[in-house]
């Protein structure tokens, strides 16, 4: 088991082959200069403006957040009066700070150098991700056309992209069998039949939920799968570095494409390519309310899932490693760049790691939930790993999972592995780069600022370090 996103390498994947020598991008160095000279003006302005007393006023701002942290734990984790005063405090305390800046004018320095270490940090992950795009292309091989692609279709996806972007006439004139999904009829059996009838590639347009049905299919009998982002989110096509916004471009991989293998995530028997989530968002979502009054549903449920006496408390064992009392817990296909919860998820740097990333959150009062806000990934509320099999149980004989934004109920505990390299996935030759991790390598990008660092030195040092070039 490896902590904070660590991955292995296993030789396997096209990251492992192709380290071809790429120049610079045009841009990257002046990008990466932009990032280092912002990072400097967001320390200097406080500076210039207050001196030593920065560190004062930055300290402050810093206790603002906890106590409204405090205030948002109690406005969650309870009802009536308390309820009332956390809502309060979660607003006072920032806007009682906010006034003391004013007051001494500071409010001006503290936005600039907000802006500008924003500024830094967009700078740096584009320099950075342009230069490993221009370092990852090269090399790659053509796959086969396939001679009888199948594609599934959800009208319904997405606000009903399938139409808008008229993805069944034009799936038809790039050879493709279409079927529409009615409702009426299983995913997974669609798919099967579709194999026995003779398709040699499976495509889904539609939702994660739908991909994860389809995918697994394809990855049972070894044919390769499309993605299609036709539906409302769609992590997974993001993370392959699909256009989420024009979903017909996918169809390109069919002539034109390069395929890689991939890995899938387990719980219990239900494949998921994204996550799948245990605990307080779960039982959430599974109230027949919460589709109609999403917030109201989850204010009225959260005292009780939080704090009550039947609220659920998770337990996780992953290599020998036991974790009692959780609140929330997600299991990831491989790692996220950032602690993610399931509604809004980060990036994935590598989708064949073969590793599972879990994050889990364990806050049980007011204190926790300030250090939680003040420490962020450092707080011992809130718990990272990667592991090959997460193992999650509690105190009932089911435990309802969200999986890939389906949610079901399922025999507790819940048994989450992952399958390396397990679904081949056609892509378009063309498409963004993959995220590099959420945290920036400052280093890095002063090297590349100074120009001193090239695609072909920062592979060896890859290696070097014992993993390979990031892809997906």
């Amino acid at each position: 088991m490896t902590h904070d996103g660590a991955s292995r390498d296993d030789g396997r994947g096209p990251a492992a082959t192709g380290a071809v020598a790429a120049p610079v991008p045009r841009g990257a160095a002046g990008r990466a200069r932009l990032a280092v000279l912002a990072l400097l003006g967001s320390v200097l302005v406080p500076l210039v403006a207050a001196g030593l007393r920065s560190v004062l006023w930055a300290l402050l701002g810093i206790a603002a957040l906890a106590l409204g942290a405090v205030g948002l734990w109690w406005a969650l984790s309870h009802t009536g009066a308390v309820r009332v005063l956390g809502t309060v405090l979660a607003v006072a305390a920032p806007a009682a700070v906010l006034a003391l800046y004013g007051a001494f004018g500071m409010l001006v320095p503290a936005l600039v150098s907000l802006a500008l270490w924003s500024l830094a940090a967009v700078s740096a992950r584009t320099a950075l991700g342009a230069r490993h795009a221009a370092a990852r292309h090269p090399g790659r091989s053509v796959a086969v056309p396939p001679r009888a692609p199948w594609v599934l279709m959800n009208p319904r996806s997405g606000g009903g992209k399938v139409g808008r972007f008229r993805l069944v006439e034009k799936a038809e004139a790039a050879g493709c069998r279409v079927v529409l999904l009615d409702g009426s009829r299983d995913v997974t059996e669609l798919a099967r039949q579709a194999v026995a009838e003779g398709a040699d590639l499976l495509a889904v347009a539609g939702g994660d939920g739908t991909q994860a049905l389809v995918a697994e299919v394809a990855a049972r009998h070894d044919l390769p799968f499309l993605v299609i982002p036709a539906g409302t989110r769609n992590h997974f096509a993001l993370d392959l570095g699909l256009d989420r916004d024009d979903p017909a471009k996918a169809l390109d991989a069919l002539a034109h494409g390069t395929e890689i293998r991939v890995d899938l995530g387990y719980a219990a028997d239900r494949v998921f390519v994204n996550n799948a989530s245990f605990g307080v968002y779960a039982f959430v979502v599974t109230e027949p309310e919460y589709r109609d009054a999403k917030a109201a549903t989850t204010l009225s449920r959260l005292p009780a899932l939080l704090t009550g006496e039947d609220a659920p408390r998770l337990t996780l064992r992953a290599d020998g490693t036991r974790v009692d009392g959780l609140q929330a817990l997600l299991v990831s296909n491989n790692a996220y760049g950032r602690a993610v919860d399931a509604a809004h998820p980060g990036r994935r740097e590598r989708l064949d790691t073969g590793l599972l990333g879990v994050v889990c959150v364990r806050v049980a009062g007011a204190a926790q939930a300030a250090d939680l806000v003040a420490r962020g990934p450092r707080s011992p509320s809130l718990i990272r790993l990667t592991t090959g099999e997460a193992v999650v149980a509690s105190g009932t004989d089911t435990l309802p999972v969200g999986i890939d934004g389906e949610h079901v109920v399922l025999p507790s505990p819940v048994v989450c592995r992952i399958a390396p390299g397990a679904l081949r996935v056609r892509v378009p030759h063309r498409r963004s780069a993959v995220p590099r991790a959420a945290a920036t390598d400052w280093p890095s990008v002063v090297r590349l600022a100074l120009g001193r660092a090239s695609p072909a030195r920062e592979r060896g040092r890859d290696r070097g370090r014992g993993g390979k070039a990031p892809a997906p």
